[in-house]
Order: structure tokens, then C-alpha cells, then sequence
């Protein structure tokens, strides 16, 4: 395998390693609000119902912010590429003005919490671009400045930009805001600690019992509540189908050290298919770092994944000149076909269990307002976002893009039994390499490491039943179908799956 630039974790993370820990769920509570998922879901939520009187215990399987909000971009915008336009089009304007209306309330909620609470999270207002090198996605651009400006956001045309490079255009949104996430969010997540509620990490969640009260079922300890938000990424239950109605997409960001009288002003992501986004964010030593993402694909259907890094290396070398590669790490979202997440009841029969999913590769504001949404949900409060984002809408199945997604799922889970067929022995795994093989009727996933000890386990995902795919780039067993992720030696990595794939060993 080639060299890759930096260190193979995420900033956000690496920069807050330091901070205390919370511990790990040791026997039964009961609490008011139950909230899997340590991510700006669940912990937005938590400060919300905190606040409002209501005990909350917030349950994740890792640490505290290290899943998908602990690996973005952390850029907290209502400018969402290209969307306004082909919205109105789609869902009309009365509901296009809902949803710009609930972004840049979700900016202004995480603004009042860092004003309110103090936090020292590196927050600080930006502009946010979606910009057009060339002429070919210019009249997007300028349709989506048309719509956003009718909607009444700070918007505006713009042909010069602080980039290095030349633009034919781009779309500015003003006041707007970029964070570091993991701060903000363990900020939040110690003040919801305590007088009754909890924090729990290294705590995986089995399963959701609905009641009253609901149970929380987890190894080590059942949690008992009146109430409970599943905010997962993709929620860990089955019951509301939400797997068929959005597919999750990987993406890959570097980090690298930029002199600051070079570096851009502002937030940045481009159009087309090989689009990047850019911003700049403070090092923790005084220095400046410009992180470029990109390279995004469907789940488990890339192996060599080294190559997207690659990529990302040569753009930054490229046009921003920089030499010094310090943190690379991806991060997974699921995407909703029609570009609205899901906010609300699991199912149209549930009275205590609520979701937030399908954000569509922008969390951290459509995070927030699911946050917003579900605690006013939980508390009795009339809030008119529900009808755009109601879990329990009509899912549009029969879309393109949908009716190709699951004809694909069907297709993985069908054809790719047939991988590994013709090669059944151990000795044909080389050292840093992994294959799928078919030994003695199983279906083993086999991972030879750089020191040549060799790891295998069953190949077949514990959530639907997938085969599972190769990921080099960050030596992973990755579900083509649903998105769940697994270490070399079975570890559930990335839900929907809670539980781990069989070892066989080592």
C-alpha cells in the first residue's frame, strides 16, 4: 500500500483526546428521556429537555462525538450545495421556505448555546459558497442564487472569491458558521451530566422495547423511560424501513498546515460529480489547517480506498500549494431521496420512540433542528416543521434514484454470495491484503495484517444479512447494502448493526 498523508484519525477527535470521559452504563436506571446516540442529535436534544426540566440519559457505543459528528466538516450552513431551486420545483415554495427558514434556525440555536454557555468551540461566522469553476454549472448557480434570495436568505452572485484560483461564478450566502464540533458538543454533552441525568459511553444499545415505561436494553444495564430518541446516523431499528428510504455515502477529508496569508476566507464546496469542499479551521497550536473533502461514494463499493485520499492530496498540493498532510480520516451519511431528513415517530404506530436520519451530508444544521424538532415533540410544543420532516411521510420509492438503490441492495445481497466461491484457502490471503473466501460451506472475510497475523470472520453482515466488502484505506469490512462497518476482527464500527460478525479466529 502506498504511503497516505497524516494521521489516520480526525482532527476533531485527535484535538480532544485529552478531555475527560464519561462512563460506562453499570446497572438499571430510569430517566424521563432515553436518547441513543452521542452525536448533535442526541446531545442537542439533551440540552433542550435538560433545560426543560426532563431527566435524560444519552447512551453511545463509543465516545461521546467520535461517530459521524466527530468526522465532519463541521460546517454549520443553510447553503446546501445546489437545493433551493430544484425544491420549489419538487415540494413547492411555501415548504422550500420551511426548510431555509429551520436551517438558519438550527445556526442561530448552536450560536445561542456557545453565547449562552460559554463554549470554546473555535466558533466564528463565515460565508458559506457553492461555487462553478467553469461555465457548464453556471446557470445552476445562478438559479439557486434566484431561489435562495426569493426565500429571503443573505444571498448573492458572485464572480471573485478568496480561493487561489479563478471561478465563473458562485452563490454567497452570508452569516453563516463553522465550529469545532467535538468541543461544542462535549461542552453541551458535561452540562447535561448530572442532578439525575446521565452520559454513558462505551455503552452499545441492543435494542428498543416500546411501553410504558419503554426499556433500553443494553448488556450491562436496562434503562427505563417514558420517552426515547434513536439518533444513530441510520436509527439501530428496523421498524420504520428507513434503510430503503435513504443509502449511505462515504467521503474523505485531509487536513493540512496552510500559512494563513494564503489561506481562503470563507466555507466552500464545488459542483459536478468530483466536487470538494473546502475551509480552514485554527490548530491547536496556533497555526492554521485547511481541510478539503471529496471522493464520496455509496458504502462498501470502493475497495481501494487509499486512492481517494490520494486524490485529495494532489487537489490541495495543486491549488493551494501546501506540503505539510497532518490528519485524514471519512465519514459516512445517509442520504434521503428526496433530500429532507427524517425527524419524528418510528413508525406511524409508535407513541414514545422517535428518529432523526437522512441528512444528507449537512448534520450539523440539520442535526440541530432534529434536535430542536424531537425535544419539542417530547415536550408538547406545536412546531411547524413536523409536516416537511415527518418520519412517517410517504417515502418516494419509486424515484430514480431510489428504484436504482434497492434494485442494488437486492443485487448485493443476492450476487455477491457468489464472491470467493472459487478460492477456499487461507494461504492465498497476502500480508496487507483481505479476501472474501468460501471455506468448508461459510462465507469467512480474511484479513492478513502487515505483521502477518491473520484475521477471519464471518462475512456476512448482522444486520439484513449482506456480504460484506474490503476497505483499505481504513482496513474495515464495509455492508454495501445498509452501511454498517466492521473491523478486521468483527467489531461493529458503524450501525445499523449491534452486534458483531462471528470470529473465527486469528
Amino acid at each position: 500500500m502506498s504511503q497516505l498523508p497524516g494521521k489516520a484519525i480526525s482532527y476533531w477527535i485527535a484535538s480532544t483526546l485529552s478531555i475527560s470521559n464519561f462512563p460506562s452504563l453499570t446497572h438499571d436506571i430510569s430517566v424521563d428521556v432515553a436518547i441513543v446516540g452521542g452525536g448533535i442529535v442526541g446531545i442537542t436534544a439533551g440540552m433542550l429537555l435538560k433545560r426543560a426540566g426532563k431527566t435524560v440519559a444519552i447512551l453511545d457505543s463509543q465516545q461521546i462525538a467520535t461517530g459521524v459528528s466527530g468526522h465532519t466538516t463541521a460546517k454549520i450552513t443553510s447553503l446546501h450545495q445546489l437545493i433551493y431551486a430544484q425544491l420549489i420545483q419538487e415540494i413547492g415554495e411555501k415548504k422550500t421556505q420551511i426548510y431555509a427558514d429551520s436551517n438558519q434556525a438550527a445556526i442561530e440555536r448552536v450560536a445561542r448555546f456557545v453565547e449562552e454557555e460559554n463554549i470554546n468551540c473555535d466558533f466564528s461566522r463565515r460565508s458559506a459558497y457553492t461555487f462553478a469553476e467553469t461555465t457548464e454549472n453556471l446557470d445552476d448557480i445562478k438559479k439557486e442564487v434566484e431561489a435562495a434570495v426569493n426565500l429571503g436568505l443573505p444571498a448573492s452572485f458572485v464572480t471573485e472569491t478568496s480561493l487561489p484560483f479563478s471561478i465563473a461564478g458562485a452563490i454567497k450566502l452570508d452569516n453563516q458558521a463553522q465550529f469545532h464540533a467535538r468541543k461544542y458538543l462535549l461542552h453541551l454533552a458535561k452540562l447535561i451530566d448530572g442532578n439525575g441525568s446521565y452520559v454513558f459511553e462505551n455503552t452499545r444499545v441492543e435494542n428498543v422495547e416500546e411501553g410504558t415505561p419503554c426499556q433500553i436494553v443494553t448488556a450491562t444495564g436496562t434503562v427505563k423511560a417514558q420517552n426515547v430518541i434513536v439518533s444513530t446516523n441510520l436509527p439501530i431499528l428496523n421498524q420504520g424501513l428507513f434503510f430503503a428510504k435513504t443509502y449511505p455515502k462515504r467521503s474523505y477529508i485531509i487536513a493540512a498546515r496552510i500559512d494563513p496569508a494564503r489561506a481562503p476566507e470563507g466555507m466552500y464546496i464545488g459542483t459536478g460529480s468530483d466536487y470538494h469542499s473546502i475551509r480552514t479551521t485554527p490548530a491547536g497550536d496556533g497555526g492554521l489547517l485547511l481541510l478539503v473533502g471529496g471522493g464520496g461514494h455509496k458504502v462498501g463499493t470502493v475497495t481501494e480506498t487509499e486512492e481517494r485520499y490520494q486524490k485529495l492530496e494532489a487537489y490541495a498540493r495543486s491549488r493551494f500549494r501546501v506540503e505539510q498532510f497532518e490528519y485524514r480520516w471519512s465519514t459516512q451519511d445517509m442520504v434521503s431521496f428526496d433530500q429532507l431528513p427524517y425527524i419524528g415517530k418510528l413508525t406511524p404506530f409508535s407513541k414514545n420512540v422517535y428518529v432523526a436520519t437522512g441528512f444528507s451530508l449537512w448534520g450539523m444544521s440539520k442535526g440541530t433542528l432534529a434536535g430542536m424538532l424531537l425535544s419539542d415533540l417530547i415536550l408538547g410544543i406545536e412546531n411547524h416543521w413536523l409536516k416537511l420532516y415527518d418520519s412517517t411521510r410517504t417515502t418516494p420509492f419509486l424515484t430514480t434514484e431510489s428504484l436504482k438503490n434497492n434494485l442494488e441492495v437486492g443485487f448485493h445481497w443476492v450476487g455477491d454470495r457468489l464472491k470467493g466461491l472459487d478460492n477456499s484457502s487461507l494461504t492465498a490471503v497476502a500480508t496487507d491484503e483481505a479476501k472474501l473466501l468460501t471455506i468448508d460451506g461459510k462465507k469467512i472475510a480474511a484479513y492478513r495484517d502487515p505483521q502477518g497475523q491473520l484475521h477471519t470472520i464471518s462475512a456476512t453482515c448482522t444486520h439484513l444479512g449482506c456480504i460484506v466488502n474490503w476497505n483499505s484505506a481504513e482496513k474495515s469490512w464495509d455492508c454495501p447494502c445498509h452501511g454498517g462497518r466492521f473491523d478486521c476482527d468483527g467489531k461493529v464500527l458503524h450501525g445499523p448493526p449491534v452486534k458483531d460478525l462471528e470470529s473465527y479466529g486469528k
